[in-house]
């Protein structure tokens, strides 16, 4: 290793984009607890202007309980702490310099800055087309644009997801992706065209008056229908695997490392365990169970959930970034656990039943929920039975009662196609993951955590191997109790 752990932060300057997001958080809390010497912290905040900036972070990141620790630290000192290492830009991603017009300012950090970290991304699954292209994909490729301006660069990573490998089984390599490769094999992807798509669509709705709200259904559409063709399952992941194949094309000899993680989920330890900040992925399922809205489960009871603690995901970022720097290549690193230590389904299922049974939600009324042991549907096909004979066809009562009875149930009926629309909607999105057979080979994150254990980095700190994991205790202990806290709301 070039440099030993933390030591190869002290009086660097970084700049994180997206750092107001789940994981930038979880890394830029852990720079100042652990390496107080950075020299800076650039931070890319989505505001109008840098006093904005500041704001915004001071409320959406400082104010936060995941600085418990420093704060508690540090009391009263802990902001000036902060603003003595840190500096919130006002800027955007989509844009290129991302739209700074500080030309002072930009020069200096084109002088300054030895590491970035692009951890800016949309994560909806569904995002607009536009939206998601523009963040996602000509975000990456801004990133690596300012990146290769930076005099002193010793690394960019990028942090992307396991699921770019769109919806394979068996074993998954950590392997580049390129544009004459996509799952279907049918076509060769075209960024530019991809971009003529979006704005040929947009003008189009404008020329015929559309309102936002259609113009935005249509581009969420559009962005699925993309996808699809190509072979990935939603925008998210489709938009995300485009940037790494840009990337990759375009890095010439800058260090770029790319990290992908599968799920993320709470912290495992530090800077304690079971900070979460959202209903992320599967959680959004745990806290519905939890509150007594869904009573099934879709997926095959054996299905494999690859899942990961986010302070695993920033000790490997971290230590890709040591390991990495001045290496002018590409490397990626897969950072989940299906290989290592696999949870099943059922394994989910049974804990969150359990754990909700002896720890029922207490809902606004101040009345318990009781959850039952849930049904899980493990295939497409019994859970479409279960929704025709559930919800389609009182549907289609109603609908013939609203014709007879001069739309009398009209409000029910429209209420109820609005909320099947939405559940059949959300499986197809999620289905990739509920029904996934693969595993993600990790042999290069493998290998940085053999360096690890065999350099004098403190393995306590810088931890990331999931077969540490008791996924019992993990999640009855530790996830749970921190989505009910963080994250379920009355």
């Amino acid at each position: 290793m070039e440099s030993e752990g933390i030591q190869f932060f002290e009086n660097k300057t970084v700049l994180v984009t997206g750092a107001t997001g789940f994981l930038a958080k979880v890394f830029v809390e852990k720079i100042l607890r652990v390496q107080p010497n950075v020299k800076r912290l650039y931070l890319l905040v989505r505001a109008s202007d840098n006093e904005s900036a500041t704001q915004r972070f001071r409320e959406e990141v400082i104010e936060k309980d995941i600085f418990r620790v420093l704060r508690n630290n540090l009391g009263a000192n802990l902001e000036s702490f902060i603003f003595e290492r840190v500096t919130p830009i006002s800027g955007d991603i989509s844009d290129e310099n991302f739209g700074i017009n500080d030309s002072i300012l930009i020069e200096e950090m084109w002088k300054e800055i030895d590491i970035v970290l692009n951890s800016a991304a949309t994560t909806n699954f569904d995002e607009r087309y536009d939206v998601a292209l523009g963040i996602n994909t000509y975000g990456a490729l801004h990133v690596l644009n300012f990146a290769k301006k930076c005099i002193k660069l010793k690394v960019l990573l990028h942090v992307s997801t396991a699921y770019v490998s769109s919806e394979k089984g068996g074993n998954i390599l950590e392997s580049p992706l390129h544009m004459e490769d996509t799952p279907k094999g049918t076509s060769r992807l075209d960024i530019n065209a991809e971009k003529e798509v979006v704005v040929e669509y947009l003008d189009r709705l404008r020329v015929q008056g559309a309102t936002n709200e259609e113009i935005t259904s249509t581009m969420k559409d559009l962005g699925i229908k993309r996808a699809k063709q190509y072979g990935w399952p939603n925008t998210y992941v489709y938009t995300k695997a485009l940037a790494e194949m840009i990337l990759g094309q375009f890095h010439q000899n800058l260090p770029l490392a790319i990290v992908r993680p599968t799920m993320v989920t709470s912290t495992y330890k530090e800077p304690f365990s079971g900070w979460i900040e959202g209903a992320r992925t599967m959680d959004g399922v745990i806290t519905a169970y939890g509150k007594g809205r869904l009573k099934s489960f879709l997926g095959h009871p054996n299905s494999i959930l690859d899942v990961i603690p986010a302070d695993m995901v920033v000790n490997s970022i971290i230590m890709a970034m040591v390991t990495h720097a001045n290496k002018s290549s590409q490397i990626i690193f897969h950072v989940g656990s299906s290989l290592r230590n696999p949870i099943k389904l059922s394994s989910l299922s049974n804990f969150t039943f359990r754990y909700f049974t002896q720890n029922p939600w207490i809902d606004r009324n101040g009345k318990s929920i009781n959850v039952h042991n849930p049904k899980i549907f493990s295939s497409i096909a019994s859970f479409q039975a279960y929704m025709d004979i559930r919800y389609i066809l009182p549907l289609k009562v109603l609908w013939l009662a609203n014709l007879v009875l001069c739309q009398y149930y009209r409000d029910i009926y429209i209420n109820l196609n609005r909320k099947v629309r939405v559940v059949m909607r959300l499986v197809d999105l999620y289905k990739p993951y509920v029904f996934f057979t693969g595993s993600f080979n990790d042999s290069n994150t493998e290998k940085l955590r053999v360096a690890i254990r065999e350099s004098d980095v403190d393995v306590n700190l810088f931890y990331f191997d999931p077969r540490c994991i008791d996924w019992e205790d993990y999640i009855m202990n530790t996830h749970i109790p921190g989505l009910t806290k963080y994250s379920m709301k009355p």
